[in-house]
């Protein structure tokens, strides 16, 4: 099989440590089998999109030491073709307009939810029919009804996944009120689209893999291989962020530092190296393989470069 890997900044801010570790990961993950890279932009999310992110992205990543063999595609340019794969599932009912906020959504949550994961949204306005947006008189989004299964994937990281609808939020927004994607849809249909076969990516989206694989399964196509590593985390164990100062990559050049020196102490934080020493990507290739990676977060702090 054709190996086909993909590196996917969003520009919605300045690329950190914590995402150069994925990036290193997902490129060695291809490399090391002698596949492709595909470079994409994320940058759906308009109104947390920081203008220049993407030109800043593109230079942390060949700072690094990091190519691709294709890109880089940008999403917003790719619009009509989410929309088209929202109008076939609009034909098969497999979407319904909602006017819940997501005040709403927490307010009619009857269980508590976890720091940072939407709460299950209650089906307020599941009852409705693609045709009675026509009626509405306030902004909504599109919803996609998640099948009443249990879904499981092999992590290539994490073993066998599984999880119910209401574990990973039942039924999700797949086209925002403002008119445009959500995630969920355009990162699936950009990787079926690009041909990804593998997918490497922070544990923190593996609730969106679920939600992905429902898609997968509504339009008939086959998903990737996903592997969903452990988070670069800070001294108080939550993920990396300006409250444990400016660990941007921008700042790291700035200060000077080698990127050998980063992908070096990178490479020790996922068990490839036995100690952080200065190496090169593809320097590295060599070394990797999955079950080497710890299986809890990295702590990272300045000191250690």
């Amino acid at each position: 099989m054709n190996v086909t890997g993909r590196l996917a900044p969003s520009p919605t801010g300045a690329q950190h440590v914590g995402n150069a570790r994925t990036y290193l990961l997902a490129w060695l993950w291809a490399r090391s089998s002698g596949g492709r890279i595909v470079l994409r932009m994320e940058d759906v999310d308009g109104p947390r999109v920081k203008p220049g992110a993407d030109r800043l992205a593109i230079e942390d990543l060949r700072w690094l030491g990091l190519d691709w063999d294709e890109g880089p595609h940008v999403q917003t340019q790719r619009l009509d073709f989410y929309r088209s794969l929202l109008d076939r599932l609009k034909l098969e009912e497999r979407v319904y307009p909602c006017t819940c906020t997501r005040k709403d959504v927490e307010e009619a949550a009857s269980a508590p939810h976890a720091e940072g994961v939407e709460p299950t949204y209650p089906g307020t306005c599941a009852n409705r029919k693609v045709a009675d947006a026509a009626a509405l008189d306030r902004p909504y989004c599109w919803r996609f009804r998640a099948p009443e299964v249990e879904r499981s994937f092999v992590d290539t990281v994490r073993g066998v996944q599984s999880a119910t609808r209401e574990d990973f939020g039942g039924d999700f927004v797949l086209w925002k009120a403002d008119g445009s994607p959500s995630y969920q849809l355009a990162c699936m249909a950009d990787d079926h689209a690009m041909a990804i076969t593998q997918v490497l990516r922070g544990d923190d989206l593996a609730t969106s893999t679920f939600r992905q694989l429902c898609l997968y399964e509504a339009f008939g196509w086959k998903p990737p291989t996903f592997a969903h590593v452990p988070l670069v985390v800070g001294p108080d164990g939550r993920r990396l962020a300006k409250r444990h100062g400016d660990t941007r990559l921008e700042t790291v050049r700035k200060h000077g530092i080698p990127p050998e020196q980063l992908v070096g102490l990178l490479a020790w934080s996922a068990g490839l190296i036995d100690s952080p020493t200065p190496k090169t990507p593809r320097e590295l290739i060599e070394r990797f393989a999955l079950d080497r990676i710890p299986r809890q977060p990295f702590t990272f702090t300045w000191d250690m470069l």
